[in-house]
């Protein structure tokens, strides 16, 4: 849904950026001035037109709204992820442990998001550890920068290097790694139809970075347990 936390559009245009600076930002144009109402309009208009050429009857009880209904699902909500002023407030507090190299890792977070290529959904999980350094993260601020960025057109590869460099980003550390593990529909639901097949990305930094080390298999091993 159209997010109902609190956002931090501030922190949303850093971000932007700062993922702009490091070549990992979603492609897009700048939609300055138009508002989410008029945005809403416009693609009422242009999905009547598609649906007209499909041969549909658009006078008919089921379909009448149908327009208005997907205008709104791609800004208030598949979509909502394009605009940074819906950017999640990422409370931080001091790390005042300092703990002895120990992670901290969410799993099973849920990522529903939709293709690119088709717009058509992506489906799956993820699992987000970072080794905190000066600050911690509000454990739930991990899942809303996940699903910021799965709220919009995306590739897994981008949206798994997006959520990686702005954990780092926000929680002030190099030593990120996010696994993602996803169904695509562009695969299941069309082309070659393949019901089963699964998309794996893995996006690590820092310490998880490191071939071998104990830091990156036991992440790993986490992330792909049940």
């Amino acid at each position: 849904m159209h997010p109902s936390y609190k956002s931090d559009p501030e922190l949303g245009k850093k971000v932007h950026e700062h993922l702009v600076s490091i070549g990992l930002e979603t492609p897009m144009t700048e939609k300055v001035g138009v508002s989410m109402d008029s945005k809403i309009s416009i693609i009422k208009e242009k999905f009547t037109s598609i649906m007209d050429i499909l041969g549909l009857d658009l006078t008919d009880d089921s379909l009448i709204d149908t327009p208005s209904r997907v205008a709104k699902m791609y800004v208030k909500e598949i979509f909502y992820g394009l605009d940074y002023s819906n950017f999640p407030k990422c409370t931080k507090i001091e790390n005042k442990m300092r703990n002895n190299g120990s992670f901290l890792l969410e799993k099973n977070i849920n990522v529903q998001s939709n293709c690119e290529h088709h717009f058509v959904v992506i489906d799956g999980l993820a699992t987000v550890a970072y080794l905190p350094k000066d600050v911690l993260l509000g454990i739930s601020k991990l899942n809303r920068i996940v699903q910021f960025f799965a709220k919009r057109p995306q590739v897994q590869e981008r949206l798994t290097e997006q959520i990686r460099a702005t954990i780092q980003y926000v929680a002030q550390t190099e030593d990120v790694a996010v696994y993602i593990d996803a169904q695509h529909y562009c695969v299941k639901s069309r082309g070659i139809e393949d019901q089963n097949s699964a998309t794996v990305t893995l996006s690590v930094g820092g310490s998880f970075a490191a071939e071998g080390s104990e830091i990156r298999k036991e992440f790993l091993n986490l992330a792909r347990s049940s």
